[in-house]
């Protein structure tokens, strides 16, 4: 007898406010890539997974060009900080607080992230 493994796809969820919002399937985040989700109320926003199977989320649009880019952009590490760098101008974007590590004085919207 043959015994089929049990298949269980765990979920991102976004928390927006006080709710959290399913956005898609975790193996529809592949590592060290990022993806864009459209939420409830409009905003797009980034979301990443590190290959430690970490994920991330901030706001998808760059604040130094306007376009929602940030989901394309490269990821990288920097002295211990995950961060992407937008693939338009290049500044790179901490994805634990939002801070652009190139210009102090920008941010991006974070969003909390967890896979259930």
């Amino acid at each position: 007898m043959t015994l089929a493994p049990e298949t269980t796809t765990l979920k991102v969820q976004v928390n927006v406010g006080h709710d959290w919002v399913t956005v898609c399937d975790l193996d529809r985040l592949p590592a060290g890539r990022g993806v864009a989700a459209l939420l409830p109320d409009g905003r797009q926003i980034a979301l990443f997974r590190d290959r430690a199977g970490r994920t991330y989320g901030i706001d998808n649009r760059d604040p130094f060009c306007g376009a929602a880019v940030l989901s394309r952009g490269l990821t990288g590490n920097h002295q211990g900080r995950p961060f992407v760098a937008s693939p338009l101008l290049k500044q790179r974007f901490d994805l634990e607080s939002g801070q652009c590590l190139d210009d102090p004085a920008v941010s991006v919207a974070v969003y909390e992230v967890r896979a259930v």
